[in-house]
């Protein structure tokens, strides 16, 4: 399985939490992360980091941040021009997905650690 660069946007240091999993099989499945959240920390060997400059060759965008947060990130989301973006239970967003979609960006309502443990990501 090749490598995806995958950008965690709610990324946390907090090991309750399912982006800290996320980040952590995702990095024990090969694929290089970006954490990208609201406090500084470091999960998964990477750096949790505020949303900023747009990075390059990023494949995958997982989604842990709610619906009602998610209007700030959008330019950042939608210029990062993922090839998908994964919206895990409870970040489902039907206007980030017609956004995604007229940009030609792939939109996939799942759990990125149900992907991950079936061979599916």
């Amino acid at each position: 399985m090749a490598s995806k660069k995958t950008l965690i946007l709610g990324a946390t240091d907090n090991p309750a939490r399912y982006a800290y999993l996320a980040a952590h099989r995702l990095v024990a499945g090969g694929h290089a992360i970006v954490n990208i959240g609201i406090k500084q920390g470091e999960v998964a060997g990477a750096p949790i980091q505020l949303a900023g400059d747009v990075l390059p060759d990023v494949h995958t965008i997982t989604l842990y941040v709610g619906p009602q947060r998610q209007p700030q990130y959008y330019d950042y989301i939608l210029k990062t021009n993922p090839k998908r973006i994964i919206f895990n239970p409870g970040t489902e967003n039907s206007e980030l997905e017609v956004l995604a979609k007229e940009q030609g960006i792939d939109t996939i309502r799942a759990c990125t650690l149900v992907l991950l443990s079936t061979g599916q990501y």
